[in-house]
């Protein structure tokens, strides 16, 4: 049986948001991630935070990221980053939900992404199976099925027949991981042999 091997980059569109009381709206709203970050240096001791804006009346709230640091415990190389507010870096941290959530309580989270999708062995001749390694840049609350449903033009009960059916299968969580928030190292494959649209699935996982 001859497999595609594909490598698909999960990139999530929209950082979670916290929901906080806003003294100005007069109620909770979601604050969203303002891309800066705020560094403040008090002597040998540094504060950094990142800044977070209300949806509505764009107030600021200042999550922290390290509280009265020494100087000397901070890489200058790293304390160039933050000061210069870069994306990566803040991306990084504005895609933490777990942290996030650890700071503020509530969140709101969104299942929107963006699918980069790499072929690392190229496409045989002819395959009849599909294996898709799956990485993650970020935490997503996508679903692992929908994700397959949206990429693959599949229906969910479909995907759920090929599983019952002992024909889809995902390492390391097995069937369980299929209405489970996608995660960075999932490995999912997909027998296709005798399946009337086996080519245009295939062309779907790498197009």
């Amino acid at each position: 049986m001859s497999t595609l091997r594909v490598r698909w980059t999960i990139e999530p569109a929209i950082a979670p948001r916290p929901l906080i009381n806003c003294n100005r709206c007069g109620g909770v709203k979601p604050y969203r991630c303002g891309e800066k970050f705020r560094v403040n240096a008090n002597g040998k001791r540094i504060d950094i935070w990142l800044i977070y804006r209300c949806v509505d009346c764009d107030n600021s709230w200042n999550r922290t990221i390290l509280e009265r640091c020494n100087r000397r415990d901070i890489e200058p190389a790293l304390l160039a980053t933050f000061e210069g507010n870069e994306p990566a870096l803040v991306r990084r941290h504005a895609f933490d939900a777990v942290a996030l959530k650890g700071r503020i309580g509530r969140i709101e989270e969104f299942p929107d992404v963006t699918v980069r999708k790499d072929l690392p062995d190229g496409r045989p001749a002819s395959a009849t199976a599909l294996s898709l390694e799956l990485r993650l840049d970020a935490v997503t609350s996508l679903r692992l099925d929908r994700l397959l449903a949206g990429e693959l033009a599949l229906s969910r009960s479909r995907l759920q027949a090929l599983d019952e059916r002992r024909r889809l299968t995902v390492e390391p969580d097995g069937a369980r991981a299929l209405r489970k928030p996608v995660r960075d190292g999932l490995a999912v494959r997909i027998d296709l042999n005798g399946e009337a649209d086996c080519n245009n699935i295939l062309s779907a996982a790498y197009r």
